[in-house]
């Protein structure tokens, strides 16, 4: 979906429409969580700071985030996805995979059917989408963002040798700021010159990943598009407007948070073993403290013992901007999905 938040909130209030808006908060402690096209324009993206936003975009407007309706929207979207096939994966709210190589319509092309998708989002739905579409996950990945927004781009079997040699470093999906920074260093520049390097060479400076690096810029992505995750791990967390520099106040905090992961782990039926607090300093270092239980919890009183057990396992190094509670281990025998709803205050 194209800046899919923010052109909600257009939706939805035509008075925004062509604005520059930003779903978020504003203040020293908002982040922004979308930004529509105008106000990219200023450099205002996703996960910057609210002031930062403001500062790149004086008339930048912000908007509280509604993310119950951004679900409705998102199953709404994800209904048109299931008249085509039944393999879907879904990234987020507002991305996903399809495999239509076989497909309920009985449609040879993958192209056309991307084109009549999008058509049915905007004409049932009213936003705008893009897609990529090519032979794996990886490289219909890096061809979604290419004609954004409204577009669609294709890379046929016989272009993606071509198209991933001349593709940027810095547009490979899977290549953050920082990596692309070592690339630069090491002289590699584009996928051509990615390709030239041996898996040796990208094993000795990016570990894993460079064995993953050898294989896509060669067009091999092996991973299939898979309809359900197995849920690894259920969470909350929630990042304070001021700092909190006492345990007393965070035990209140945390107790707020594990009712909320007490809902969620109810709402699907799951229980662990593992609870694990996470804890964001001022300096914006993270921590986590861990405790593997005998046996499956998934009630407040519980997961809030252990948490409280956790809390006070060290002294706090600095005073605290997030604090998060998960439980991992699950009693997921059965594939789940399972959304980590982030908690910001705005």
């Amino acid at each position: 979906m194209d800046a899919f938040y923010a052109s909600v909130e257009q939706m939805d209030n035509p008075e925004l429409r062509g604005k520059p808006i930003a779903v978020g908060g504003g203040g020293s402690r908002g982040v922004v969580a979308a930004a529509s096209y105008e106000a990219r324009k200023f450099g205002v993206r996703s996960a910057i700071s609210g002031y930062q936003a403001k500062k790149n975009c004086p008339d930048l407007i912000f908007v509280r985030p509604r993310f119950e309706r951004y679900r409705e929207i998102s199953e709404k979207i994800r209904q048109i996805f299931f008249d085509y096939t039944d393999l879907v994966e879904p990234l987020s709210l507002d991305e996903a995979y399809l495999d239509v190589t076989v497909n309920k319509k009985g449609n040879p092309s993958a192209t056309l059917i991307a084109q009549e998708i999008r058509k049915r989002i905007l004409d049932e739905v009213g936003l705008t989408a893009s897609a990529g579409i090519s032979i794996n996950k990886f490289i219909a990945k890096v061809a979604s963002d290419f004609n954004k927004p409204n577009g669609q781009k294709t890379v046929n079997p016989d272009e993606v040798l071509t198209f991933l040699e001349e593709l940027p470093i810095r547009k490979f999906y899977g290549v953050g700021k920082v990596t692309t920074e070592k690339m630069y260093q090491l002289g590699i520049f584009t996928g051509k010159d990615l390709k030239e390097k041996p898996v040796d060479f990208l094993i000795k400076h990016f570990g894993k990943s460079g064995a993953f690096y050898y294989a896509v810029v060669r067009g091999i992505h092996n991973s299939a598009v898979k309809p359900e995750r197995i849920a690894k791990s259920v969470g909350a967390e929630h990042t304070f407007h001021e700092n909190l520099t006492s345990e007393i106040f965070m035990m209140e905090r945390l107790e707020a948070i594990a009712a909320i992961l007490e809902r969620r782990l109810k709402k699907y039926d799951i229980s662990g073993k593992t609870v694990t607090l996470k804890i964001k300093y001022s300096d914006f270092s993270l921590q986590t403290r861990s405790k593997t239980m005998p046996y499956f919890i998934s009630d407040k009183s519980l997961i809030l013992d252990v948490a409280k057990e956790l809390l006070y396992q060290e002294k706090m190094k600095d005073s605290v901007r997030l604090l998060g509670i998960s439980l991992g281990n699950l009693n997921t025998e059965v594939k789940k999905t399972v959304a980590v709803q982030l908690k910001f205050d705005f």
